[in-house]
C-alpha cells in the first residue's frame, strides 16, 4: 500500500536512485531497467498486440473477458519488448497471482521497435488486473507506434476494499500507481531508445477512465492529454454511492414486473433503452461494486446497502469522499467518450455532473464529451439488445481526434 501524499517524493527517490531495480530477461533479450520497480522480467516478442501476447502467455484473455463486442478485430504486427513487473507494496492485498507472483502493484510495459515517440498510460477498469486494456487500447496505439504502460492499480480481486488506514485509502492508491508507473514508464522509454517521450497520453474505461480525469486535473505535467471512456464520477454529490442504491432498491420489484420500480429506475437516471442490461448489472455491477465502494468510503455503516443515503452519513463519510473526488480543473485536452445506454454511469448523471464540474471551473475549452447511441458500459455487453452498439470505434476516433488537436496545438506554439 503506498500512502495518499507519500508517493511523489518516493518515487523522485527511486528515480534517482544508483542501485538497479532486480530484473530478468529472456535469452538474448536485453533489460528494460524500469526505476522503481521491485521486479521486472523482460521478453523480446514477435508481436506485442493480443494477437502475439495470447497464445505465447504474455497477457491474461480472462481480465478482459466481457469487455470487446463479439466479432470484434483488433490490430496485430507489432515486434518489441515487454516488461512485465511489479513495484513494491507493504499492503495485505495479494489478489493479482499473475506469474504467480501474488502481488499487487503489477504493471506492463510494451514497447515496439518501431516506435512513433509517443507514450499512452492506463489503468483497468473495476477491480481488473493491468491486462484488462489490452485489445481495447493496447492494440489500437501499439499499431500507432505508441509505447504502452499499465498498471493493475494497486488492488484487485472482488472482496471489498481492505487496503489502507482512513477511507480512501483504496481509491487514492489508484491515483498514485497510475502516477508511479507514468513517471517509471517515461524513464523507462528514455533508457531504452535514448530520448523521452514527446508526448503521454492517458486512456482508460469506467474506473481507468476516473483515473484519466484525476490525472489529468492533478498531475498534467505528466500528460498531452486523455481520452476516457464511461468514466466514473466522484464528486461529494455524485459517485456510485448516490447512483447505485436506488437501482439496487428498485431493480427486485421491477424483475417482477413492478411498473412503479421501472419508473423509479428511469428518474435515478438509468436510460430507457437500457433495460436489456439491467439484470446483468445488477447482479454483476450495481451490486458489488455498491458494496464495494460502500465499504471503502463509509466502513461503519451496518445497514443494508440499497438503504443507503449519503445525506443522512457523519461529516467524515463525505470527506472520505472529498478525499478522491474530481473537480473539473482540467489542465490538459481531454475528450470524453460516453454511451447513450450506460446502464452503470448513465450520462444523465456521471456525464453531465463531470460536464457540470468542468464548465464551473472554467476549463470547458479542454473538454468535449462525446455520447455515442446506443452504447453500453462495455462492449461485452452488445448481445444484449439489438439496440446496443459498441462504443471502441468512437474511442478509436476520439484519440485520433486528441492526437491530431495535441499536435496541433505543439505545432502552434513552436
Amino acid at each position: 500500500m503506498i500512502r495518499a501524499g507519500a508517493l511523489v517524493p518516493a518515487v523522485l527517490l527511486a528515480l534517482a536512485a544508483p542501485v538497479a531495480p532486480a530484473a530478468a530477461q529472456t535469452p538474448g533479450c536485453p533489460a528494460v531497467r524500469v526505476p522503481g520497480a521491485e521486479y521486472a522480467v523482460t521478453s523480446c516478442l514477435d508481436d506485442l498486440t493480443t494477437a502475439g501476447t495470447v497464445p505465447g502467455g504474455h497477457t491474461d484473455p480472462a481480465d478482459w473477458a466481457g469487455l470487446l463486442a463479439p466479432g470484434t478485430v483488433t490490430p496485430s504486427g507489432v515486434p518489441g519488448v515487454q516488461v512485465d513487473g511489479y513495484f513494491p507494496d507493504t499492503s495485505t492485498s495479494t489478489t493479482n497471482t499473475n506469474h504467480g507472483w501474488r502481488h499487487d502493484a503489477q504493471f506492463v510495459l510494451r514497447l515496439p521497435r518501431d516506435w512513433n515517440g509517443g507514450l499512452v498510460v492506463a489503468g483497468p477498469p473495476g477491480t481488473r488486473e493491468q491486462y484488462a486494456n489490452d485489445p481495447l487500447i493496447a492494440d489500437q496505439v501499439l499499431a500507432k507506434g505508441y509505447a504502452f504502460a499499465a498498471t493493475d492499480k494497486g488492488g484487485t480481486g472482488s472482496a471489498p476494499a481492505a487496503d489502507g488506514a482512513r477511507p480512501g485509502d483504496t481509491i487514492a492508491e489508484w491515483h498514485e500507481r497510475f502516477t508511479q508507473l507514468t513517471r517509471a514508464a517515461k524513464a523507462a522509454l528514455t533508457g531504452h531508445y535514448g530520448q523521452a517521450p514527446a508526448r503521454t497520453y492517458a486512456a482508460g474505461l469506467s474506473a481507468g477512465g476516473y483515473l484519466v480525469r484525476w490525472q489529468l486535473e492533478n498531475r498534467p505535467e505528466l500528460y498531452t492529454g486523455g481520452v476516457d471512456w464511461n468514466a466514473l464520477v466522484f464528486t461529494p454529490d455524485t459517485s456510485l454511492l448516490t447512483t447505485l442504491p436506488p437501482a439496487v432498491r428498485a431493480y427486485p420489484a421491477y424483475a417482477r414486473g413492478d411498473a412503479a420500480a421501472h419508473a423509479a429506475l428511469l428518474a435515478a437516471g438509468y436510460p430507457a433503452g437500457s433495460e436489456p442490461a439491467w439484470a446483468f448489472s445488477f447482479q454483476n455491477l450495481w451490486t458489488p461494486l455498491l458494496h464495494q465502494v460502500r465499504t471503502e468510503l463509509d466502513p461503519a455503516y451496518t445497514g443494508e446497502d440499497s438503504a443507503y443515503d449519503l445525506s443522512t452519513r457523519p461529516p467524515a463519510v463525505r470527506r472520505a469522499v472529498a478525499r478522491i473526488s474530481l473537480t473539473g480543473r482540467l489542465a490538459r485536452p481531454l475528450i470524453s467518450v460516453q454511451g447513450g445506454l450506460d446502464a452503470l454511469t448513465p450520462p444523465s448523471r456521471h456525464a453531465a455532473a463531470y460536464d457540470r464540474l468542468v464548465d464551473a471551473a472554467g476549463r470547458s475549452r479542454l473538454h468535449r464529451t462525446t455520447i455515442v447511441p446506443g452504447g453500453a458500459h462495455t462492449d461485452g455487453l452488445v448481445p444484449l439488445s439489438p439496440d446496443f452498439r459498441p462504443v471502441l470505434p468512437a474511442f478509436t476516433a476520439a484519440f485520433a481526434e486528441l492526437e491530431t488537436r495535441t499536435q496541433c496545438a505543439a505545432l502552434n506554439a513552436s
